[in-house]
C-alpha cells in the first residue's frame, strides 16, 4: 500500500502545552493564596494585624496586579510566548519566596537584630513595646513583597491566553482555556489542605518558600517543552493543520512580514476592548474576594482555625471543578445550535452570570450551618471560573494575535481596579462592622458586613453581561 494512501493520524501535542498553562496556572493560585491561610492563625498575631491592615496589603497588591497587567501583556506580545512565560513566573516565585523574609527583616528594622532566623525574628519582634511601629513596618514590607509577586503573576494570564490561541482553533479555545484555568481551583483546592499544615509544623515563612519553589521547577520543564507549533517537531502536519483551520489564521502558513501591533490607543478605541474590560472590573473582585477572605469569614464568623477551615475550604475549591462545563457549553452552541463562537459564548456567560445570585442566601443560610455558605461559596466560585474561561476567549475571537496579550492585560488591569475597591472596602467594613456592632436585616457584627459584600458579588456578572452585551451586541472581529 502506498504511504500517500495512508491517512496520517494527528498527534496531540497541543494538549501538553494545555498541561503546562494548567500547572503555571496551579502554582500561580498557589503562590497567591499563601497569605490568605497563614495571615489569621500566624501572621496576625506576630505583626499585631487587623482586617483593615490585611485589606490593605490585598487591595494593593490588587492595585499592583492591575498596573502590571496593563504593561505584562504587552511585555509578553514584545518578548512572545515562551520567553515572556519564563519571565513571568520567574519574577513572581522570587515575589513568593521574599514574603518569608519579611519578618526578620521587621526585627532589623524595629529592634536592630538583623543576623538572625525565623525564630529568632519572632523574638525581637515579641520584644517590641511599639506595636503600631511592627504593624506599619510589616505592613510595608509585605506591600513590597506583595509587588513583587503581582508584576509577576501579571504576566500568566495574557501567556496562558496568548499560547492557548497559538496553539488552538478558535472553536477549542474556551474548552482548552477552562482546562488550564481549572488550574485556578485546583491551586485553591491543594492550598488548603498543604499550606496551613507546612505553616503550623515549620512556620509561616517555609509554606512562602516551598510554594514558591514550584515556579523555578515548572521553568525548567517550559524551556524545553515550548515551541511555536509549525517549529514543533512533536506537532505534525495534521495537527498544525488542525490548529490552522481558522480562516483569518494566515499569519503562520506564510513567510511574511510581522503583523503591526496595536498601540495602547489604538486599543482603546474599540467597544470590544471596552467591553471585555468592565466584564473583568466587574466580576474579576468577587473570585479574588472568595478567594483572600473565604478563610477569614470562616474565622470571624465561625471561630475556625486555619487546619480546621481546611476540610471546609477544600469541599468548596472542589465544587468549583465544575466551571470545566463552562469550556464545553458554547462548543455545544457553536457545534449544534450553529451560533457563531462569539454569540455562543455570550449564551453560556448570561447562563454562568445567574448562578451567583445564590451568594444572596449565603449569610441568611448560614445561620444554620457554616456548610451551606460553604457549598454557596463554592458554586458562585464555579460559575465564575466557567464565565473567566469564556470571556478570556472572547479576546481571540475578537482580536488578531498580535494584539491578544495586550487586551487580555487592559481586561486584567480593570479587574485589577475592581479587585482592588471590593478587598479595600471590605476590610475596612469588616472592621467597622465589628468594632460598632453594626446591624443589618437581623446579622450584627461582621457577619452584617459579610451579607453586604456577598450581595455585592451576588449581582456584579449580571452587570457586567449586559453592559458587555450592550457594546458588543454581535459578533464583529476586528482585522490586524
Amino acid at each position: 500500500m502506498s504511504t500517500k494512501n495512508i491517512v496520517e493520524k494527528m498527534t496531540k501535542y497541543r494538549w501538553s502545552i494545555c498541561a503546562m498553562l494548567f500547572f503555571a496556572t496551579t502554582i500561580n493560585y498557589l503562590d497567591r493564596q499563601v497569605l490568605s491561610l497563614t495571615w489569621g492563625d500566624f501572621i496576625a498575631p506576630e505583626f499585631h494585624w487587623t482586617n483593615n491592615d490585611y485589606g490593605t496589603i490585598t487591595a494593593l497588591f490588587s492595585i499592583f496586579y492591575a498596573i502590571s497587567m496593563l504593561f505584562a501583556g504587552r511585555f509578553v506580545d514584545w518578548l512572545d510566548t515562551k520567553k515572556g512565560f519564563l519571565w513571568a513566573i520567574g519574577i513572581w516565585s522570587l515575589g513568593a519566596c521574599i514574603h518569608a523574609f519579611c519578618g526578620i527583616a521587621t526585627s532589623g528594622i524595629v529592634a536592630d537584630t538583623w543576623f538572625v532566623g525565623f525564630e529568632g525574628a519572632r523574638h525581637a519582634i515579641a520584644g517590641v513595646g511599639d506595636a503600631g511601629m511592627v504593624v506599619t513596618v510589616s505592613v510595608t514590607l509585605f506591600i513590597f513583597a506583595r509587588f513583587v509577586l503581582a508584576l509577576g503573576e501579571a504576566g500568566n494570564f495574557p501567556a496562558a491566553i496568548k499560547a492557548t490561541a497559538e496553539y488552538f482553533p478558535k472553536k477549542d479555545r474556551a474548552f482548552s482555556t477552562s482546562i488550564w484555568n481549572a488550574g485556578a481551583t485546583v491551586g485553591a483546592l491543594a492550598a488548603p489542605v498543604t499550606i496551613p499544615f507546612i505553616a503550623k509544623a515549620w512556620g509561616w515563612e517555609m509554606a512562602f518558600i516551598l510554594i514558591g519553589a514550584l515556579g523555578f521547577i515548572w521553568m525548567g520543564v517550559w524551556v524545553f517543552v515550548y515551541k511555536k507549533p509549525e517549529k514543533n517537531p512533536g506537532v505534525n502536519a495534521a495537527e498544525l493543520e488542525y490548529i490552522q483551520q481558522d480562516k483569518d489564521q494566515v499569519e503562520v502558513q506564510v513567510e511574511a512580514a510581522p503583523a503591526k501591533k496595536m498601540s495602547f490607543g489604538e486599543c482603546f478605541k474599540f467597544k470590544q476592548t471596552w467591553a471585555f474590560a468592565f466584564g473583568k472590573f466587574m466580576t474579576d473582585g468577587v473570585w479574588w474576594f472568595y478567594l483572600f477572605w473565604t478563610p477569614a469569614y470562616l474565622k470571624s464568623a465561625y471561630n475556625m482555625s486555619a487546619t480546621e477551615a481546611a476540610l471546609p475550604l477544600f469541599v468548596l475549591y472542589m465544587i468549583t471543578l465544575f466551571s470545566i462545563i463552562g469550556g464545553w457549553l458554547p462548543s455545544y452552541f457553536v457545534d449544534k445550535k450553529g451560533m457563531n463562537p462569539y454569540a455562543g459564548r455570550m449564551r453560556a456567560m448570561l447562563i454562568f452570570a445567574f448562578f451567583p445570585l445564590l451568594a444572596l442566601l449565603a449569610q441568611p443560610l448560614g445561620e444554620m450551618t457554616y456548610w451551606l455558605p460553604v457549598i454557596i461559596i463554592g458554586i458562585a466560585g464555579a460559575a465564575h471560573q466557567a464565565w473567566s474561561a469564556n470571556i478570556f476567549s472572547t479576546v481571540g475571537d475578537m482580536f488578531p494575535k498580535s494584539a491578544i496579550a495586550t487586551i487580555t492585560g487592559i481586561g486584567g488591569m480593570a479587574g485589577g481596579v475592581g479587585s482592588f475597591i471590593i478587598n479595600k472596602s471590605s476590610g475596612a467594613l469588616f472592621d467597622h462592622a465589628a468594632n460598632t456592632n453594626m446591624q443589618l436585616l437581623g446579622f450584627e457584627g461582621v457577619k452584617a458586613g459579610y451579607f453586604v459584600i456577598f450581595s455585592v458579588c451576588a449581582v456584579a456578572y449580571l452587570i457586567g453581561w449586559v453592559v458587555m452585551k450592550s457594546l458588543v451586541p454581535k459578533y464583529s472581529p476586528i482585522k490586524g
